[in-house]
């Protein structure tokens, strides 16, 4: 992705209509059917970056993009909170090592413990492109927080993210006293492909008895990958939602070549037979996004199955948007009502 001098005022300019809107709106609730003003920019401003559809790129090609796009997040405003302590560590994984980062909120001796699984689409992202949102949860919900860069396909197909995953929960719970951490307040969660693999990690915890997990938060997650085809999938598909259908296709062509994968619980949480026993779920859905409808669906299901289960739809939102605080003032409003969940779901 080349930026040139022009295509870079142009975005600019764009971010700076939609900071204008932090001086001259109130931002009253919404109701739901209104995309969010900023929000309008800000796809316009990553438009005008240069876009390209993820099936017309190699994985190589798709990381670097993504990863030039966000490396401007802290520079045009990005909120990137200040934490007593970051750690890299490096945790023993199923085939490989697996990087990960510690972030802890103060010097207290024993703290909750959030373990966080990034986005994108299982084949994207880093453990930097999670960091403004580990840096949030640490510094609003008082944990400690723990990110996981796993596997990533098509150079590791299903199921190695989600055995990178279940390895460094298992890992950390194990390790908790050399950590800080109280095993007994161990949260997982993640967004969209890293809320896939919390919810599947959550089962996968029940069926073997550990380790025990206090809680799972599932933010704008990938919970069906068999069928795509949900309501929302077919109203939001488009590059104005910020996740087209296509692009889910893609990813999951890199992450499940053979399509009889994305029927296993591991891949698809909603399709497991069985929910009873999960633990508590916050579970964080966009209005304005494909995903919508198998994270609510998911949710219905815990709640039939009796799991305490708190569902929050951001209305005026797209799918991602929780990367963008600082940028977006309801996402930041947004993140900071979730992170007041996770404070107290880590009691």
């Amino acid at each position: 992705m080349k930026i040139n001098f022009l295509t870079f005022s142009r975005f600019i300019g764009l971010l700076l209509q939609g900071k204008l809107l932090n001086l001259t709106s109130r931002f009253p609730p919404l109701t739901g059917g209104v995309l969010d003003e900023q929000t309008v920019l800000f796809r316009r401003a990553q438009v005008v970056l240069g876009e390209v559809p993820l099936d017309q790129v190699t994985p190589g090609e798709a990381r670097s993009n993504f990863n030039q796009g966000f490396s401007l997040l802290k520079s045009v405003g990005g909120i990137f909170e200040k934490v007593d302590s970051v750690q890299d560590l490096v945790i023993p994984g199923p085939t490989c090592e697996i990087p990960a980062r510690l972030y802890k909120p103060g010097k207290e001796a024993s703290h909750p413990l959030f373990v966080l699984l990034h986005g994108g689409g299982w084949v994207i992202g880093n453990l930097d492109s999670a960091d403004n949102m580990a840096r949030f949860i640490c510094r609003h919900a008082g944990c400690a927080v723990l990110s996981v860069d796993y596997c990533l396909a098509p150079e590791h197909a299903c199921p190695a993210a989600v055995e990178d995953a279940y390895a460094a929960v298992a890992w950390a719970a194990a390790h908790a006293a050399e950590l800080g951490i109280d095993p007994n307040r161990l949260l997982v969660g993640g967004d969209s492909a890293g809320g896939n693999l919390a919810a599947a990690i959550a089962q996968m915890a029940g069926e073997k008895g550990t380790p025990k997990i206090a809680g799972q938060v599932l933010l704008y997650a990938a919970l069906d990958c068999a069928h795509l085809d949900t309501p929302s999938f077919k109203e939001f598909d488009g590059a104005t939602y910020a996740l087209p259908k296509r692009d889910v296709e893609w990813f999951l062509a890199q992450y499940t070549p053979d399509p009889r994968d994305r029927l296993d619980p591991r891949v698809s949480p909603l399709l497991a037979k069985d929910l009873h026993g999960l633990p508590p779920a916050l579970v964080v859905t966009a209005e304005f996004d494909v995903l919508r409808d198998e994270g609510e669906a998911y949710a219905r299901r815990m709640q039939e199955a009796g799991v305490k289960v708190k569902l929050m739809r951001c209305n005026g939102m797209v799918h991602g948007f929780l990367s963008l605080i600082g940028l977006i003032r309801r996402a930041t409003t947004y993140f900071e009502e979730i992170a007041g969940e996770i404070r107290t779901m880590a009691g």
